[in-house]
């Protein structure tokens, strides 16, 4: 008779399910005491919150100090959280806040889309939200939107308070410059310091550059304010700060409405306080040093143009390494067949983080000359047909697409207005409006992107045409180069790329790269 043994399940195994490897995410947006205490706190109590959860298993805390939630792109400690989350090492991520997590919308739903797709979502615990739950983002969007404009609303009133700051005079220094140092908010002189900023400007005035007195200082080895290496900026810089004749000299910046830093060039007031603090040069020589650095300018022919480096010469700030990235800087030899040259300023500073060697001047000269003569013999086939071809494609397809969209875009807008009418009416569940008005939200949202990509498109494409066509006309009516033109050189060519020693390509500003060999 045949034996049957009956084999129970193993319900151990089964029933034990793996654990949730679960992160934390804090940050707060100054780096005052105050607010690193609340970090502090926030870092333990999330530990703790996580390890107390037996079906967690903790997968760390990120945090960034002193951090603006506008940007994402400046959190770094989020950015590698986010990585980590891509590697697979994190799945659920808890913190305080949607205005701790971003104070972006755009960004907000981005990242939250993008944890999505991973199977990761995050739980806000203020608002009680948890993504992995939403039934749609509508409430992600409207909080979000609420963060965005809180925080619009926190730096206009600190743009006010500094402001006010300023005009009465009890705006304190907290960054003071090389020289000096910041004691309960006041200005005082650093004497160690304030000796090396008396040797920058008397070197200044006896008639020596900005490059020689930084190089003389690094020689020294003498560290700038944050320990670094000293530049010509750097001492450029320093040569124009009105705090070492004892003046201070209030909202040189400011943010615009995209939180984007820039530079004060007349269009806000200003606010000068004389007398704020002690001096460590005098005015005259303050002033003595500006006008020698401006005379060496107009000495060497440099014309300081408005968010532009300063170029001299048409190769100036153009030629670009493909080794390195940095760009080449002119150079004159003593000796040697090849007099001026230009050199790789990455390979000047340190020959093992770039090996490219010089380029002569000549032989970019030569280059640009031969191709310029290829142009103008072969404009019919090279020219022409990228002319009409962005024509074609910038007033016919693009604008097409565009009305098309303009057309969606009004249509889901009428959807929109019927989803509202039959829940003002009652004959649609919360529920049901929410799911349709956000998939509608979604949708234009969408459209909204591929018009203003199609925009960019053919305003890029604009310029490309014109510039194209001016190329043209000019290959059209020109007799073959003979000699380097330096103006032809500024009004067509964007850049030089060097790839090697012996091959260089012009980036023209109508968008297409020619290369040439370089006879050296």
């Amino acid at each position: 008779m045949k034996k049957v043994t009956k084999i129970m399940p193993n319900t151990t195994a089964s029933s034990e399910k793996p654990k949730l490897r679960v992160a934390a995410y804090c940050r707060v947006s100054t780096d005052t005491d105050g607010q690193l205490e609340s970090l502090e706190t926030q870092i333990k109590h999330y530990e703790s919150f996580i390890r107390a959860n037996s079906e967690w298993e903790y997968a760390g805390i990120y945090y960034d100090e002193g951090i603006s939630g506008t940007k994402t792109e400046k959190r770094r400690e989020l950015l590698r959280m986010i990585a980590d989350c891509e590697n697979g090492n994190i799945d659920f991520i808890v913190t305080k806040s949607i205005s701790r997590f971003a104070r972006n919308t755009t960004d907000c739903l981005e990242l939250v889309r993008k944890l999505q797709n991973l199977g990761i979502f995050i739980f806000f615990e203020k608002e009680n939200i948890n993504t992995g739950k939403m039934e749609n983002e509508l409430m992600l969007s409207i909080l979000s939107g609420l963060a965005e404009n809180e925080s619009v609303s926190i730096a206009e009133n600190n743009k006010w308070s500094v402001r006010r700051r300023f005009q009465n005079g009890t705006y304190k220094i907290s960054s003071p410059p090389y020289g000096y140092d910041s004691v309960d908010g006041k200005l005082v002189v650093n004497k160690e310091e304030a000796e090396v900023v008396r040797f920058i400007f008397s070197e200044i005035l006896s008639g020596k550059g900005c490059g020689k007195v930084a190089k003389e200082l690094n020689l020294r080895d003498l560290k700038g304010k944050k320990g670094g290496r000293w530049k010509s900026s750097t001492i450029r810089g320093m040569a124009y700060n009105e705090k070492y004749i004892g003046n201070a000299l209030f909202q040189k910046t400011y943010t615009d409405e995209h939180f984007n830093h820039r530079r004060i060039n007349g269009e806000k007031e200003q606010y000068l306080i004389q007398n704020h603090h002690e001096p460590i040069i005098s005015r005259e020589d303050f002033e003595a040093a500006q006008a020698v650095i401006a005379q060496r300018a107009r000495e060497k022919g440099i014309e300081k143009r408005e968010g532009q480096s300063q170029n001299r010469y048409p190769f100036s700030g153009k030629i670009i390494c493909g080794n390195c990235g940095g760009t080449f800087k002119r150079r004159v030899h003593a000796n040697g067949r090849h007099r001026i040259a230009w050199c790789c300023t990455t390979h000047l500073a340190d020959i093992a983080e770039c090996p490219v060697k010089y380029i002569p001047d000549s032989a970019l000269e030569v280059a640009f000359v031969t191709m310029m003569n290829k142009l103008i013999f072969g404009h019919q086939t090279v020219l022409r047909p990228l002319l009409v071809s962005l024509r074609g494609i910038t007033f016919d397809s693009s604008l097409k697409s565009i009305g098309e969209l303009d057309k969606k875009l009004e249509d889901n807008t009428e959807q929109r207005k019927v989803l509202v009418g039959l829940l003002t009416k009652g004959y649609l569940e919360p529920a049901v409006y929410n799911k349709g008005n956000n998939e509608l939200l979604q949708e234009a949202e969408r459209i909204q992107r591929q018009k203003e990509s199609l925009l960019r498109f053919m305003n890029s494409d604009s310029r490309s045409l014109s510039e194209v066509s001016a190329i043209l006309q000019y290959a059209t009516k020109a007799a073959m180069l003979k000699d380097f033109d330096g103006e032809l050189f500024t009004r067509f060519v964007e850049r030089i790329h060097v790839y090697s020693r012996t091959e260089i390509g012009f980036e023209l500003k109508c968008g297409i790269t020619l290369k040439e060999r370089l006879v050296i």
